[in-house]
């Protein structure tokens, strides 16, 4: 099952994450701290309004979201 991510899609897809889902709540990020490009997709690490940081992986063949807290 893909993990659900609200985007901001610029000219491209996906182009900064704005809000997250997690164990059903919906997490609104307030910074991005770093993104990176990987053969296989975009990966960003974040940070939510709690302070928690999550990093989400966005696998373009696939077309799905991935949401690991770190």
């Amino acid at each position: 099952m893909s993990a659900r991510v609200e985007v901001h899609s610029g000219w491209r897809y996906g182009e900064r994450p704005l809000a997250l889902w997690w164990e059903e709540q919906r997490l609104e990020i307030t910074a991005v701290e770093t993104e990176w490009r990987s053969p296989g997709g975009l990966t960003f690490r974040v940070r939510v309004q709690d302070g928690r940081r999550f990093e989400l992986y966005y696998g373009e063949h696939d077309d799905e979201w991935r949401i690991n807290p770190i």
